[in-house]
């Protein structure tokens, strides 16, 4: 039976709908994704689902002003039928867009362990097959596609339910109380948007979920989708800060890398290999003591060659998209609050590997299997001073078409040897391969071959894995071979099966390895390494002999004074030795010990430790260095 209402109190009548259906739809993403939450308790998350109804508010106005404002203009053609028929049609098309956007993360959360936010806009805008892609997930998750047309279904009862009784006259006096109306509606409409009315209040963000949860993880259960978008699309503008003077910060850490007196440049090739989605947890040589030294991995060509390899003990991701990666691997610049390549840093003047290398004759390439213009890449690689690019359009041959994100590894990996051999040397060449991507398949010819495992995405790893033995096989027969050093790492985890790697620190965890078949470059140091490590591991390791800056650190110094830092939706993680700390940038947020507590049970934060205040002072050093040099487009050494 329907009520007859007046305008604004049917408005009211329908937005309170809209926050308990988004109530329920918070509750479905926790229950779809609870395994990654295993901490919270029910009081706990009691209070993240009070919490998340600020963040549901601002996200349902701002979806809703266009609805809103037809609702609350003070003139009485907004009860003409046409108009409240286009009324309704803004109100089901805005609140499903909404609704779909938070089914998406129902499922796309365990891959980056945040929120989708608005960069996704820019990540995507390239991409030629994105139709296909969006079919592929809707086929692949299909009870979400039913989820949401039963949401819409609601959104249809949900409007027509309420009625709005037309005035038996509109005159002056109801002008007067529709303006009331309308100011009433834009003061609530203020407050809701900025989280509150008074002038202290700043306008709400992604941090302000950390006032509900005990860890930053969780901060993404109060969040919704729309909002994490909205909230993420203007560019993240980085503060200057001054908390250390320039001597006692260069002191505490110092971007800029000088070569060692005498230094005598080695021309080695250089070629990294970037793998898809290729978490640490499914290589089996890098796990030994996991199910009690019985666990096997999915990679059984990579535990060979990590025989003959370098590699350490703590490997992580500087993020956890593949728009991250190549930032940090090929520039040694992590992402902050945003990827770097969206960010309006993005034009800063930058040191590249590609570019050193370049300056001492070096042949440059990149190398990647989807249509040219994916995932931005072709243009990023091109303002690092990647010289030749090689994507699907170069290799030229859909027989080998995966038919939604590319060539696949294996063919295209041959591609890329038998280019590489017609290289010049010395040369510089950097692979990322695309077939250990959703929708996790592997060739026809290979169905069956490898172990599916226990999660979607370690069938296609095998496959890449076996890709990379044909690679080398094939890559030891050209002349180039032992006169090249191989860095082999990840772009990102993915989401994990096992214990060990549903904790926020081993979210990052990747493999990293360094191989040089003619050298001596063999074995495993206890040491914490991560993606900006890598241009001054290899630049020192080819006895570079010109200053450059990088934010990362030679990972072949001796010691284990280094430190890591990476940042997932304005939370930084930083790992220091055995210890891993998350922080808001503006206090400790947490605080445990991996060595001894690597499921991340205990936290230390309330013993205040005296370890620390080193890691906040590492972090507020390492913050000051990279938001002024940004700021400053002092990314660079003059020579």
């Amino acid at each position: 039976m329907r009520s007859i209402l007046n305008s604004f109190i049917a408005l009211f009548v329908r937005f309170l709908a809209l926050l308990i259906l988004y109530t329920f739809l918070r509750i479905g993403f926790y229950w779809i994704n609870s395994s990654l939450f295993p901490g919270v308790t029910f009081e706990e998350l009691q209070l993240m689902l009070l919490g998340g109804i600020k963040f549901d508010i601002c996200a349902l106005l701002y979806l809703n002003s266009p609805f809103i404002l037809l609702q609350i203009l003070p003139f009485s053609f907004k009860y003409n039928p046409v108009y409240e028929r286009i009324s309704k049609i803004i109100f089901l098309l805005v609140n499903s867009i909404g609704i779909a956007l938070n089914f998406v993360d129902y499922v796309y959360y365990p891959f980056t362990l945040k929120r989708t936010t608005g960069t996704v806009i820019d990540q995507f805008s390239n991409e030629s097959n994105l139709l296909k892609l969006t079919a592929d997930f809707l086929i692949d998750y299909w009870y979400l596609s039913v989820l949401l047309i039963a949401c819409v279904y609601l959104l249809r009862w949900i409007y027509n339910s309420v009625q709005v009784l037309r005035p038996a006259s509109f005159g002056w006096k109801g002008v007067g109380f529709q303006s009331a109306g309308l100011l009433l509606t834009v003061f609530l409409f203020i407050g809701g948007v900025r989280g509150g009315w008074a002038h202290s209040t700043r306008p709400i963000t992604l941090s302000n979920a950390g006032d509900y949860v005990e860890s930053p993880e969780e901060m993404s259960i109060v969040l919704n989708t729309p909002f994490s978008i909205l909230k993420t699309l203007g560019a993240v503008n980085l503060k200057p800060l001054a908390t250390y003077d320039e001597k006692t910060l260069a002191a505490l850490y110092d971007p800029i890398h000088r070569p060692q007196a005498g230094a005598t440049f080695k021309p080695l090739n250089v070629v990294f290999l970037i793998l898809e989605s290729f978490g640490k947890e499914h290589i089996g040589a890098l796990n030994t003591t996991l199910e009690g030294g019985k666990y096997r991995g999915f990679t059984p060509f990579l535990d060979s060659l990590i025989q003959h390899s370098y590699t350490f003990s703590g490997t992580f991701a500087n993020g956890r998209k593949s728009i991250d990666a190549l930032p940090a691997v090929i520039t040694g610049i992590p992402s902050v609050g945003e990827p770097f390549v969206l960010s309006v840093y993005a034009g800063n003047e930058t040191t590249s590997i590609a570019k050193v290398l370049a300056a001492k004759g070096y042949e440059t390439a990149f190398f990647h299997g989807a249509p040219n213009g994916s995932m931005g890449f072709s243009a990023y690689t091109k303002l690092a001073g990647i010289a030749q690019y090689y994507g699907k359009d170069e290799y030229n041959n859909d027989a080998d078409f995966d038919g939604i994100w590319g060539i696949w590894d294996e063919p295209f990996m041959q591609f890329m040897a038998q280019k590489m051999n017609g290289f010049k040397e010395p040369f510089f060449s950097s692979f990322f391969s695309l077939s250990s991507h959703h929708p996790f398949k592997v060739p026809a010819e290979y169905q069956g071959v490898f172990p599916k495992g226990t999660l979607p995405v370690q069938e296609p790893i095998g496959y890449t894995d076996h890709a990379l033995r044909k690679f080398f096989a094939t890559a030891a027969k050209m002349p180039w071979y032992n006169n090249t050093l191989f860095v082999i790492c990840a772009d990102h985890a993915t989401t994990a099966d096992l214990p060990a790697y549903k904790t926020v620190a081993n979210g990052y965890a990747i493999p990293i390895i360094f191989y040089h078949p003619g050298g001596d470059l063999v074995g495993k140091a206890d040491k914490l390494v991560q993606q900006i490590d890598i241009l001054p591991t290899v630049l020192n390791y080819l006895h570079y002999d010109k200053p450059y800056l990088s934010f990362g650190f030679d990972a072949f110094q001796p010691g284990r004074d280094n430190f890591l830092v990476n940042n997932n939706a304005g939370t930084f993680n930083i790992y220091y030795k055995d210890y891993f700390m998350t922080h808001s940038g503006e206090k400790a947020r947490t605080l445990h010990n991996l060595r001894t507590d690597g499921l991340m049970k205990q936290d230390l934060l309330g013993g205040k430790p005296a370890i620390l205040d080193t890691m906040e002072t590492k972090l507020k050093a390492f913050m000051q260095q990279y938001n002024n040099r940004m700021i400053k487009n002092q990314l660079t050494v003059d020579e």
